[in-house]
């Protein structure tokens, strides 16, 4: 049986870059280094990484390594119409679900579905997202926020 596809949430890959406990954990349990099955990322991941490395002065190194990680990633863009009617979708299901997810987990969302991918996420606005129509693996951080380093 083949690997999953996963496609990266923005909070997989600060956890990744931290090289902390949970980061740890993440990239070997679901082969975040796999140069074979390289992983995705939705572009607005790549926006939202850049507001938060502009809004918290990361320098030259820290930024560099953040590019590098996203250079080593297949990136999905929006301009694609299955990525447009997976967002129309995703917030069609979430408003029924009673739930409202905020634009930008929703196309990261739609990009998965899109991909054909499982979205992989710390976020819990993800959690009302199920199989067979939308593939989430949700890993809890809480434990791993308590781990020594």
């Amino acid at each position: 049986m083949a690997s999953p596809v996963y496609l990266l949430d923005t909070n997989v890959i600060l956890y990744f870059l931290r090289g902390k406990v949970l980061g740890r954990y993440l990239a070997s349990t679901f082969g975040l280094l796999d140069a074979v099955n390289r992983p995705l990322v939705s572009i607005v991941t790549h926006g939202e990484l850049r507001v938060i490395a502009d809004r918290n002065n990361w320098g030259a190194e820290k930024f560099g390594a953040l590019q590098t990680a996203l250079d080593n990633l297949v990136t999905i863009d929006l301009n694609d119409r299955a990525v447009l009617q997976a967002y129309v979708d995703v917030q069609r299901f979430s408003r029924q679900a009673a739930r409202e997810l905020n634009s930008n987990d929703a196309w990261i969302a739609a990009c998965a579905k899109a991909a054909d991918a499982t979205l992989l996420t710390t976020d819990g606005d993800f959690k009302h997202l199920k199989l067979p129509d939308w593939p989430v693996h949700y890993v809890d951080p809480a434990p791993f926020l308590k781990a020594p380093e």
